[in-house]
């Protein structure tokens, strides 16, 4: 979670001409999250931890999953943590209001915090808190589709038994993966059975493989649930490049599912669409190129992806890094893939994964779970 591929993220998409350009990307500032937006959705007694343990790092407090490998503690912990779910809220905000009919914020995604407990990187849980203030102003159903390369499982629990809120998460199978989560199983509760959808894939799916899971899951239900707006999660740890895990997109692939999720915002919420970043451990060759790719497509300039990355950028890198940066938005890769209504192989572990997931909630949601 080095904040330098958002620094990155940043300096690339300005480079590209992409920031405050006629019609495009405006940047605005975000407030901080007070502690009753946080506890929309969060425990007081973990506000509290993390304030503590902000004001005295050395103060570990496992019970809040603070002080660990995946959370450690650090001075204005609390600060920074509320200032990330501000800018989601601010970004919610603005599309919920009209001001702006998409809007992004790279630094969120913050997915696996709980409400009790820091998780996974993530202190607090920004794309729940606002989804939740959606709710709670008058949106009537909320759409989330989280493309992460692990299952967004905090977001999954908070909402789990809420009918009024879908939760789509394709990741890699928690067999291989933290968080352990995520199987097709997991539906939702009592209340809502069907408003969690799992497509828990696995090892080394590249490009078409889940290409092919994402059309043959997310469209058939955001069409049938008909969200009042759309919220995503866009760590880009499914690079096969990433070091964390096992999947083997490439940024080509990653900017197709961009594209998709962009057109079936319009499609199905008049185009009321918040993205967030999320995940994402290959700072310099993934999380810039990728990260600029849906800034641009949220702008409304999508970049074409044999565009050479500024030399000034490049050069920025070397210096500040050592490192030598990619030169072009692409990794050389035509995303295809074979569409599920061109037949399913019954022993392949995709396609599995793909009829056990439709199998689980299309019938929720009155679809036909083997009309392909």
């Amino acid at each position: 979670m080095n904040p330098v591929r958002v620094d990155l993220t940043m300096s690339l998409t300005r480079s590209l001409g992409l920031l405050d350009a006629p019609g495009g990307l405006v940047a605005v500032r975000a407030p901080d999250a007070s502690d009753d937006d946080l506890l929309l959705v969060h425990d007081a007694a973990l506000i509290e931890a993390v304030q503590r343990a902000g004001n005295d790092p050395s103060r570990h407090d496992p019970r809040f999953g603070l002080g660990t490998d995946d959370n450690p503690t650090f001075p204005n912990m609390h600060v920074a943590a509320r200032h990330i779910v501000g800018a989601t809220l601010e970004a919610a905000r603005r599309v919920w209001t009209g001001e702006a009919i998409h809007s992004a914020n790279i630094t969120g995604g913050l997915h696996h915090a709980m409400p009790g407990s820091a998780s996974g990187f993530c202190v607090y849980n920004d794309v729940a808190v606002a989804i939740q203030w959606l709710l709670d102003n008058g949106a009537e159903r909320v759409a989330y589709v989280d493309v992460d390369v692990h299952h967004g499982d905090g977001v999954q629990k908070i909402f789990y038994d809420d009918p009024r809120v879908l939760t789509i998460s394709l990741h890699e199978t928690g067999q291989m993966l933290f968080p352990g989560t995520g199987y097709p199983v997991e539906t939702g509760g009592p209340e809502a059975r069907g408003s969690s959808v799992n497509v828990a894939l696995p090892p080394g799916t590249s490009d078409a493989g889940w290409l092919r899971a994402f059309h043959a899951v997310v469209p058939p239900l955001l069409r049938a649930f008909a969200p009042d707006v759309l919220v995503t999660q866009h760590g880009c740890d499914s690079h096969r490049d990433d070091p964390l895990a096992h999947l083997m997109l490439t940024v080509d692939g990653q900017r197709a599912s961009y594209l998709a999720l962009h057109e079936l915002a319009h499609e199905v919420c008049g185009g009321r669409w918040i993205a967030t970043g999320g995940g994402g451990y290959a700072l310099v060759d993934v999380v810039p190129r990728s990260w600029t790719h849906l800034l641009a497509i949220v702008g409304g300039v999508p970049l074409d992806p044999d565009v050479e990355t500024p030399e000034e950028w490049r050069a920025g890198v070397g210096e500040r890094l050592g490192a030598r940066a990619p030169e072009r938005m692409t990794d050389g890769r035509e995303p295809t893939y074979r569409d599920v209504s061109e037949g399913i192989d019954p022993d392949a572990w995709l396609d599995r994964a793909i009829t056990e997931t439709r199998a689980a909630v299309f019938p929720e949601h009155g679809l036909d779970p083997v009309s392909w």
